[in-house]
């Protein structure tokens, strides 16, 4: 078996993701969570695909002192990929001090932990193609300008960069490679793992989703005025799979040596970008449900448009993005066919 890994937030979407691929590829997930947005049950989903029970702690990162307790009784991992983190745009607008607080603080307190053991010198970290604002050249790259955020949220993950440059530089032993993805969709090819937004979803597809299966009245479409084809905000929509494969490729590069500066930036996307009413499209044309839905207003905090360029992590890191947009509509209808069917206990 290769090393322990451990994954923040691995209950989360994205992170229980990338635990399966990790222990498909042979690694030791160690996984914190402190279940704000995310239920017990996921554990068992993961152990039902791979087979593999991983070791879940209970824990928020903003306590110190128990994370620092967590590190001294892991000091064999080698590496660690962080998740934990609010990621609602339009909460985050809501409520910053929230999201300054849970975002920033799990952080600091996790990278001050990192540095000073013995333990996990390598970081992937989950960050966001929110940081680019909304961009003036299309498909953006890690070249363009870091924008003014365009809600607290983004803000977040601009900082967070930040504070790992500044970490890297300080600490020479240390690497981190910044993951900065667009829109991740879809679920696991078995449906038995998916997102789960507790309460009322923040995210289109879920909402997509409920609408469909009944859970929701209405799917509403927050804006229809901006300046793309049809009216509606233009997004790069991701396979969660392809995503989670890349967080681990992005982990081997640092184990290899393979990376050529100590922090590392690359977007993850398809390269492609889809409006909201493509999306709603694609939906109904993949699963035959037609949706009920309407427009709204402008949400606060949404770019009007944005996908990405690619190239660079298609080269350096060598991965690529193989879903499309279908394959992820129709592998998260097959997820939310089995919550209604009593998947999760």
């Amino acid at each position: 078996m290769a090393g322990k890994i451990l994954v923040t937030g691995g209950m989360g979407y994205i992170g229980s993701h990338t635990v399966v691929e990790l222990q498909q590829n042979g690694y030791q997930a160690v996984i914190l969570d402190n279940l704000s947005n995310s239920k017990p049950g996921m554990l068992d989903l993961i152990t039902q695909i791979t087979g593999i029970k991983p070791e879940f702690i209970n824990l928020d990162m903003q306590e110190r002192d128990g994370l620092e307790v967590f590190f001294r009784e892991h000091h064999d991992l080698e590496g660690v990929i962080h998740f934990a983190a609010y990621k609602a745009v339009g909460e985050s607008v809501e409520n910053p001090l929230m999201y300054y607080r849970n975002n920033l603080g799990s952080l600091i307190n996790m990278l001050a932990c990192m540095t000073g053991s013995r333990a996990a010198k390598h970081l992937v970290f989950s960050s966001s193609c929110t940081v680019y604002g909304q961009p003036e050249v299309l498909p953006v790259s890690e070249n363009a300008p870091v924008k003014p955020a365009m809600s607290p949220y983004g803000n977040t993950k601009q900082i967070s960069e930040e504070i790992i440059e500044d970490t890297c530089q300080a600490s020479k032993k240390f690497s981190a490679i910044s993951l900065r993805y667009f829109n991740p969709i879809g679920a696991h090819e078995s449906g038995l793992l998916g997102e789960l937004p507790l309460g009322v979803p923040n995210n289109l597809v879920p909402f997509i989703t409920q609408t469909a299966i009944g859970k929701r009245k209405q799917l509403t479409v927050f804006g229809n005025d901006y300046d793309t084809p049809d009216g509606t905000c233009i997004r790069d929509y991701i396979h969660v799979s392809d995503l989670a494969r890349a967080h681990v490729v992005a982990l081997e590069r640092m184990l290899k040596k393979q990376n050529k500066e100590s922090h590392e930036i690359f977007n993850l996307g398809t390269g492609r970008g889809y409006s909201v009413l493509e999306a709603v499209n694609a939906f109904e044309k993949t699963t035959g449900v037609k949706l009920n839905w309407k427009f709204s207003d402008r949400r606060p905090g949404d770019v009007e448009k944005v996908w990405a360029d690619t190239g660079k992590a298609n080269k350096v890191l060598g991965w690529k993005a193989e879903r499309g947009l279908e394959e992820m509509m129709a592998t998260a209808w097959k997820w939310e066919v089995n919550l209604n069917e009593g998947l999760m206990k």
